[in-house]
C-alpha cells in the first residue's frame, strides 16, 4: 500500500514547473498520483481487484518472494496499481516526503503510525484536546502493550522541553483539536522534539496537506481520516500515513505486519474525490467563515472556536503557520442546557446529525469535551456545538441556524 515517487526528470508532477514557479494546488490534486505505470494511458487509475497473483513458473513465484515486493504485484493483501496510484498521490501533496501507506480508516492509520514507532517501556505524549479513539489507543491498547501515555496541554510549545522524559519516543500533535480547535505550535514542539530524538505524528486531517504541508514543517509522521476531505462525499472509510525520509520504512513494514489493506474500490473513490478536494475546500473555508463571523454576532453565541478567528486558541499561531481553513469548527452556547442544545440542533433542516466531517452534506454535533481532560481543564459559559460546513448554499445553512435558534427559544419560552 505504500508509496515512493519515482518520477522522471521533467514528468511535470513535482511541486514546481518547468520554470520553477509553484504549481496551484488545484493543479497538484488533479495531476498527483497519475503516472503512466498506474493509469496506463487511462485518465482516472482503473480499478484492479486482487487477491491472488498468478506466476508463469515456480522460479518466478519464488524469486518474486525473495525481492522487495515494494509496488511490484506479489499478493493482493500488498496492494496493486489502484492503491499504489492514491498513496503516490498523498505522498506528492506532502513536499518532502519519502513515501504513504493506506489504510481503512483513520483510526488504523494512527494505530499504525503509532505501533511503528513505539515498543514496551516507551513513553507517548498526547494533547489533552486529542479525538477521543486517540485519546482510547493511549489509554487502552497501547498501555496493555506496556506503553505509557502522558497527556499535555495542546498550547504548550516551547514548553514541549521540559516534559519530554528520558523513556519518550513519540508526540503526537491534533492540530487544531477536532473538538475545541485549539491550534498548536508545532515548529516549537517539532524542534524540541528533534533535540532530544523524539518521532512527532501529526492528525493533520482538518487542514490536508494543502493548507498546512505537515512533513515540510518537520513532523516525521503525517497522518490524515482520508474519510473526509481527501474522500468529501461521506461514503468511504479510508486513512493514510506520509512518513518523513528514514521513517517509511519502518511504516510499511509495521503496517505489513499487521495486515493491514484498503479495497481498491474504497482507493479509487478516494482518488476520485482528491481530483477536487482543492476547489471543494475552498467552498468549504469561504462558507464556514461566512457563518462562523455570522454566529460572533449572536446574543446566544458565546465564543466561536474557529482557529481563523481571534477567539480560538492559538490564532497567532494559525495565521503564522497555515494556508487557509477548513469548514469544521465550533460555537459556545451563551448560557443554556443540554436540552435547549438539543431543540437547537433538532430544529435544524440542513444540518444532519451525525459524526464524522468533511463531506458535501452540513452536520451539526452536541460534543462535551469536559470529561476527555485530564491535564487540562475546559470551562465554558455553556454546551457546545460542532459544526461541519458542507457544499450547501451559505445563506441557506445561516437561516437554519436561525430557525434552530428559534427552536431553542420557543423551548425557553
Amino acid at each position: 500500500m505504500g508509496c515512493r515517487p519515482h518520477h522522471a526528470e521533467g514528468d511535470g508532477r513535482g511541486v514546481n514547473d518547468e520554470t520553477g514557479r509553484p504549481k496551484g494546488d488545484a493543479t497538484r490534486v488533479v495531476a498527483a498520483g497519475r503516472r503512466k505505470e498506474w493509469t496506463q494511458g487511462i485518465v482516472s487509475t482503473p480499478v484492479w481487484r486482487a487477491s491472488t497473483i498468478l506466476y508463469d513458473s515456480v522460479a518466478d513465484l519464488r524469486a518474486a518472494g525473495a525481492s522487495n515486493t515494494h509496488h511490484r504485484l506479489f499478493y493482493g493483501r500488498k496492494g496493486t496499481p489502484t492503491q499504489w496510484s492514491l498513496a503516490d498521490a498523498l505522498t506528492e501533496l506532502e513536499p518532502g516526503a519519502e513515501g504513504t501507506f493506506l489504510y481503512p480508516s483513520g483510526v488504523a492509520a494512527i494505530a499504525a503510525a503509532l505501533l511503528s514507532v513505539l515498543s514496551p517501556g516507551d513513553e507517548l505524549l498526547l494533547p489533552d484536546s486529542a479525538y477521543d479513539p486517540t485519546r482510547s489507543l493511549g489509554t487502552g491498547l497501547l498501555k496493555r502493550m506496556g506503553i505509557a501515555t502522558r497527556f499535555y496541554d495542546p498550547m504548550i510549545g516551547a514548553g514541549m522541553a521540559d516534559l519530554i522524559g528520558d523513556k519518550t519516543r513519540a508526540i503526537l500533535l491534533e492540530s487544531p483539536g477536532s473538538l475545541t480547535f485549539e491550534v498548536q505550535d508545532v515548529p516549537a514542539i517539532v524542534a524540541a522534539a528533534k533535540a532530544r530524538g523524539v518521532t512527532t505524528l501529526l492528525d493533520n486531517t482538518w487542514a490536508t496537506p494543502l493548507f498546512f504541508p505537515a512533513i515540510s514543517h518537520g513532523i516525521d509522521l503525517s497522518i490524515l481520516a482520508c474519510t473526509k476531505y481527501i474522500v468529501g462525499h461521506s461514503d468511504v472509510m479510508l486513512g493514510s500515513v506520509t512518513a518523513a525520509p528514514g521513517h517509511f520504512a519502518r511504516l510499511r513494514d509495521t503496517s505489513f505486519q499487521l495486515g493491514q489493506v484498503t479495497s481498491p474500490d474504497d482507493s479509487w473513490l478516494a482518488s476520485r474525490g482528491l481530483r477536487t478536494m482543492a476547489v471543494r475546500l475552498k467552498q468549504h473555508q469561504a462558507s464556514a467563515l461566512e457563518i462562523a463571523h455570522w454566529l460572533k454576532g449572536r446574543p446566544e453565541v458565546a465564543a466561536v472556536l474557529h482557529p481563523a478567528l481571534p477567539d480560538c486558541p492559538g490564532h497567532e499561531t494559525f495565521l503564522r503557520d497555515f494556508k487557509g481553513s477548513s469548514g469544521l469548527f465550533s460555537f459556545v452556547l451563551n448560557g443554556g442546557t443540554e436540552a435547549a442544545r438539543a431543540a437547537l440542533i433538532d430544529g435544524l433542516e440542513h444540518f444532519g446529525i451525525g459524526y464524522s466531517w468533511g463531506g458535501f452534506e452540513s452536520l451539526a454535533l452536541p460534543v462535551d469535551p469536559r470529561s476527555d481532560r485530564s491535564a487540562t481543564q475546559w470551562n465554558a459559559d455553556g454546551p457546545l456545538i460542532r459544526l461541519s460546513i458542507g457544499l450547501e448554499d451559505p445563506a441557506d445553512l445561516i437561516a437554519d441556524l436561525d430557525r434552530g435558534f428559534a427552536a431553542m427559544h420557543d423551548l425557553n419560552a
